[in-house]
């Protein structure tokens, strides 16, 4: 990926593999109760669980960047429970089970529940006695193939209504953090006269823009998140957003196709502007727990989360074949466009981080 590993990174990247499989049982064990393949696998500890007094909820929970998410939240002495949605989660556990791939351990602080985020009662119930939500709204093409359709943006934007009104609802929940995209700020009208070349937390990409050049995951993320901001000022829900760069870690094109395929689509033009941004979902995992934690001080609005800007070729070629695309499709020189140099910054999250975690992040 071009940085350089250390120890340390390289033991939460174990943690995290040998924890993906402790998560997606637990989240087999919630289905148990309507899928016969699943049961006697419960442990009555884990049905027991209610830690109130550190309980947030992850949506979206047994996602790429979910998993990441409930790790290191669990290493920050949370307790977490693991909302699934959809009847794919529970397709995938059987196939797990069965592969012999699937373990069960007991963790008294996990627990999993079951709602869909067109349902705001059902959400409501699901977040009933936590203190916090993480939307981490990751949503899956049923074909497998188009990466994100013009539908699926649709879905994400009442996704991310419905979560809100129902943390808004919710008297327990005091604080939500919502995952957005660098791409809800970087597709800007380049010929607008006077256009700032800083991009930070105060950008917005244009919507007709978007439209314009079907960039449908760019699309959803913007109108989400500001569905989410325009909920939260109704209904005073103290809320923040996180705008990640493409989100990578081990076999990332594999574990999170949808996105990653998604993402990429107008990469030439990101490229050539310098606004191809990615982040390591462990160092992204961490971001959400730090301005999480960080709400009740000095923590509010938007941050833009990345780690790395592909710059020259052989950096655009490696993430290529990292992805298993042609290199062309990030680096090619035929554009509809004029390149102008934008500068990419997140510094606000900089600051917002402890000195621990500030070297993990690459400043613009």
């Amino acid at each position: 990926m071009g940085i350089a590993r250390t120890q340390d990174e390289e033991s939460d990247r174990r943690d995290f593999e040998d924890f993906r499989k402790t998560l997606v049982a637990l989240a087999a064990m919630e289905n148990s109760k309507e899928n016969d393949d699943f049961k006697g696998l419960m442990s009555p500890d884990i049905a027991s669980v209610d830690h109130r007094d550190k309980l947030v909820c992850v949506t979206s929970g047994v996602s790429f960047l979910g998993l990441a998410l409930v790790n290191r939240l669990l290493l920050h002495g949370y307790s977490v429970r693991i909302l699934v949605d959809n009847q794919e989660d529970v397709e995938m556990l059987r196939e797990m089970q069965v592969s012999g791939e699937m373990m069960v351990a007991c963790n008294n602080k996990i627990s999993v529940v079951t709602a869909k985020p067109t349902e705001i009662q059902g959400l409501m119930e699901a977040f009933d006695g936590c203190r916090g939500v993480f939307h981490t709204s990751a949503f899956a093409d049923p074909a497998g193939i188009s990466g994100y359709s013009k539908s699926m943006a649709e879905i994400e934007v009442k996704a991310s209504e419905n979560v809100m009104k129902a943390c808004a609802r919710t008297a327990s929940v005091k604080n939500c953090v919502l995952t957005s995209s660098l791409l809800a700020c970087i597709w800007r009208d380049s010929y607008q006269p006077e256009l700032p070349t800083l991009v930070n937390h105060d950008c917005w990409s244009s919507e007709s823009l978007c439209i314009d050049k079907k960039l449908w995951l760019a699309l959803g993320k913007l109108k989400a998140e500001k569905v989410a901001w325009k909920i939260a000022e109704e209904m005073s829900l103290k809320l923040t957003t996180i705008c990640p760069g493409l989100i990578t870690g081990p076999e990332f094109s594999h574990r999170n196709p949808t996105a990653t395929i998604a993402y990429l689509k107008g990469a030439q033009e990101m490229y050539a502007n310098g606004l191809l941004a990615t982040v390591d979902v462990i160092r992204l995992a961490e971001a959400h727990v730090s301005v999480y934690e960080a709400m009740n001080k000095t923590a509010s609005g938007r941050y833009i989360c990345f780690d790395r800007i592909i710059e020259g070729d052989e950096e655009a070629e490696k993430l290529a074949t990292e992805i298993g695309m042609p290199a062309h499709r990030i680096c090619g020189n035929s554009f509809e466009f004029i390149p102008t140099h934008f500068q990419l910054s997140n510094k606000k999250l900089l600051n917002l981080m402890s000195t621990t975690f500030r070297n993990c992040y690459a400043q613009s």
